[in-house]
C-alpha cells in the first residue's frame, strides 16, 4: 500500500508503521519546528554573549535579558521534546493518547506565540529607551539588535507551528469517523445472512408432510 494512501490518525498511520525519515523531514510542522529551534538558539545566544555589560543588561538595565534567555531556552527544550514525540508517534497505538499529544502541542504553540510576542515588545521597548542614552559605541550592538529581530521571527515560526498542528488535529478528528481507521477486531461492518440462508429460495425445497397431505386429499370414503 502507498504510504500516502494509508489510513491516518492524527498525522500518522497505524501503530507499527514504518518510519520514513525523508518524509518526516518534509512535513511542514517539522520544518517550522527546526526554524523556530534555530531562532531560539540565536536569541538566547546573542543575549547571553553580548546582552550584558559589567553585569548590567544592555536593554536599559531591565530584566529583558533574563526574559529573552529564559524564553529562548524553554522554546529550545520544548521543540526537542515535540520532535522526539513526533518520531515516536507512529508507535503510539492508542488514538486518545495521540490526540492528547497533538492537543498539547497545539496549546503549547499558542502559548509560545504569546510569550514571544511579549518578549519582542519588551526587548524592543527597553532597547529603544537604552538607545536614547546615546551609547552607539557599544561592542556587540548588532547581537543585541539581532535578538530583537529573531524574537519577532520566532512569533511567525511558532504561529506556523500552531497552524499546522491545528490542521493536524482537525484532520485527525475527521479521520476517526472514516472507515479507513476503524477497529476491525470487533467485527464492525460484518453482515450476516438471514435465516434461512439467502442463497436458497427462502423456504424449504419441499414442505414437510407433503406426501401425507396428498394422501388425505385423494382419500375416497368407501360406499356401502
Amino acid at each position: 500500500m502507498n504510504p500516502s494512501m494509508e489510513p491516518q490518525a492524527f498525522g500518522a498511520g497505524r501503530a507499527g508503521s514504518t518510519f520514513d525519515p525523508i518524509e518526516f523531514i518534509k512535513k511542514p510542522q517539522v520544518i517550522l519546528r527546526l526554524v523556530a529551534w534555530v531562532f531560539a538558539i540565536i536569541v538566547f545566544a546573542c543575549i547571553a554573549q553580548e546582552g550584558y555589560a559589567d553585569n548590567v543588561c544592555r536593554y536599559n538595565g531591565s530584566n529583558a535579558c533574563g526574559y529573552g534567555i529564559a524564553i529562548g531556552v524553554i522554546a529550545f527544550l520544548l521543540i526537542m521534546a515535540f520532535m522526539g514525540l513526533d518520531v515516536y508517534f507512529p508507535n503510539i497505538s492508542n488514538v486518545k493518547t495521540r490526540k492528547t499529544v497533538v492537543v498539547t502541542e497545539l496549546i503549547t504553540s499558542g502559548v509560545l506565540v504569546f510569550l514571544w510576542f511579549i518578549g519582542f515588545c519588551y526587548l524592543a521597548d527597553q532597547w529603544r529607551q537604552e538607545n536614547n542614552k546615546d551609547k552607539l559605541g557599544w561592542n556587540g550592538r548588532n547581537s543585541v539588535q539581532g535578538a530583537i529581530a529573531f524574537a519577532f521571527f520566532s512569533i511567525l515560526a511558532w504561529a506556523g507551528v500552531a497552524f499546522f498542528t491545528f490542521r493536524r488535529y482537525r484532520e485527525g478528528v475527521s479521520n476517526l469517523f472514516s472507515s479507513g481507521y476503524e477497529d476491525h477486531s470487533t467485527g464492525a461492518g460484518q453482515t450476516y445472512g438471514a435465516y434461512p440462508p439467502a442463497g436458497g429460495s427462502g423456504s424449504f425445497s419441499q414442505p414437510p408432510f407433503t406426501a401425507t397431505q396428498q394422501a388425505q386429499s385423494n382419500y375416497q370414503p368407501p360406499t356401502y
